[in-house]
């Protein structure tokens, strides 16, 4: 069942064109000349409830535009979204019940009360009943052990404290779809740790449906069962992580360290270096196995230890966007 449609999502907005020099800028006060650009340029997908899914591209792909316009707050040009099949734009009061929203630069609590008070005030603006509240304010005390430090004013919070806040905030609500926007932002390793359980645990618990937009490729690799990269503006690949792995980098590189240097070939696989005792054979994941490649070479030598590289998700993803990029230009 899918919770979210989005059907040739369009978003455009003007830009002024302004001169150069002297002469332009005296041009500038009087003629201001525009031009358009496509932040979001004809995107459509669904996503299932209870996924979780990396929304992902370069700075200025068009993400936040994209979680803007899915939780209501910006209005597209053109194209459609459906969120439990209501529309945002046209009930957004009605699909905010059912969003929570958490933007790693900017936070929704309120500086000037203390972190208990804004759950409170959440508590009233979404109108969540008593037990309710008490068992979501648990569960999610479970997760992050935020009885520590419910009782300091938000101003005095660590980041990764005022993280916590926020995330626990989004959900106080119960909402069936949650969107994060670069919640790892500028954590340290232990608070990164903190935000990828809570979001396992939210999504098992309640079969949230998340949308994740990240620049940490460690959330993807830890999370996210599909990827959809987007890049100026269009979605550029759109699947599970691991068919995208096997697309991009279809190789993968066994070390072998023999007792005596030795050079072994084998029929499916390239020897890219040899040094002293150490080899490194390249081969395709579709054509042997690893431990078939082992087993061949081990009958012709004895191996004293072996190791595997796998592609890193970095350069996988760094590799789609010069594609792009390449067939774009041509």
């Amino acid at each position: 069942m899918n919770i979210i449609e989005v059907s040739h999502l369009v978003k455009e907005y003007k830009k002024i064109k302004k001169e150069r020099g002297l002469r332009g800028a005296v041009k500038n006060l009087f003629v201001q000349n525009t031009e358009t650009v496509r932040a979001v340029d004809d995107i459509s997908f669904s996503i299932e409830k209870g996924d979780i899914v990396g929304y992902i591209g370069p700075n200025g792909a068009g993400k936040s535009t994209t979680v803007k316009m899915l939780s209501g707050i910006m209005r597209p040009t053109s194209g459609e979204i459906l969120i439990d099949g209501i529309s945002p734009q046209k009930d957004r009061k009605r699909v905010v019940r059912n969003l929570g929203v958490v933007f790693g630069q900017r936070s929704q609590l309120n500086w000037d009360l203390r972190l208990g008070e804004t759950f409170e005030l959440l508590k009233r603006i979404y109108q969540i009943e008593d037990k309710t509240y008490t068992e979501n304010l648990g569960t999610l005390n479970e997760i992050f052990q935020i009885d520590r430090f419910i009782d300091t004013p938000v101003r005095q919070l660590s980041l990764g404290q005022r993280m916590r806040g926020d995330l626990v905030a989004a959900m106080l609500h119960s909402p069936e779809v949650l969107f994060l926007d670069e919640p790892t932002i500028g954590l340290d390793v232990e608070a990164k740790y903190s935000v990828r359980k809570f979001i396992k645990e939210v999504n098992q618990r309640g079969k949230t449906t998340i949308i994740l937009t990240t620049h940490d490729l460690g959330d993807i690799q830890e999370l996210c069962r599909r990827v959809i990269i987007i890049n100026e503006g269009a979605v550029i690949e759109d699947g599970s992580l691991d068919e995208l792995i096997d697309k991009i980098a279809p190789y993968r590189h066994l070390i072998i360290d023999f007792y005596h240097p030795v050079t072994i070939p084998h029929p499916h696989a390239e020897i890219v270096s040899v040094r002293e005792a150490r080899s490194v054979y390249r081969f395709r994941k579709d054509e042997i196995t690893a431990a078939r490649l082992i087993e061949d070479i081990s009958h012709t030598a004895p191996i004293k230890e072996v190791g595997l590289e796998e592609a890193k998700i970095d350069d996988i993803i760094r590799t789609v966007y010069h594609q792009r990029k390449a067939s774009v230009q041509s």
